[in-house]
């Protein structure tokens, strides 16, 4: 079974991972946008009971344009967002891809936000389309 492990930008909070992610995305959104501060955010999505969680994290909320509630975990030295939850799906965790500092981190599945998307973006090929 692979084990992964996520980690803020000063290490302080960390996740460690058992098995694969059931989906990874990228999301355009204009929320992930100013979440991130990047042009495009991107996630895997792992079943709770696959994490253990160690640091202390402070949370954020927010809604979003589902209705569902998003709580943001980041690190309260660093800043830097490891994971959030979605209050639609609370068996499921998404941690940040970059956490993993992995460049071979399996490649997402899915777009969510295209519309948003900037032009000089492309998305990879073969990704299922949801949400807006």
């Amino acid at each position: 079974m692979t084990t992964r492990r996520a980690a803020c930008s000063c290490g302080q909070l960390c996740l460690t991972i058992e098995g694969e992610p059931s989906g990874i995305s990228m999301c355009h959104c204009l929320e992930c946008q100013r979440r991130t501060g990047a042009v495009i955010s991107n996630q895997a999505r792992f079943h709770r009971e696959q994490i253990t969680f160690t640091g202390e994290a402070t949370a954020w909320m927010r809604a979003a344009e589902s209705g569902n509630v998003l709580t943001f975990h980041f690190c309260p030295t660093c800043g830097s967002t490891v994971y959030f939850e979605n209050d639609g799906v609370p068996e499921y965790v998404a941690v940040a891809i970059g956490n993993f500092a992995d460049p071979n981190f399996p490649a997402p599945n899915i777009v969510v936000w295209e519309e948003s998307r900037h032009p000089w973006i492309s998305s990879p090929d073969k990704l299922t389309k949801q949400g807006r």
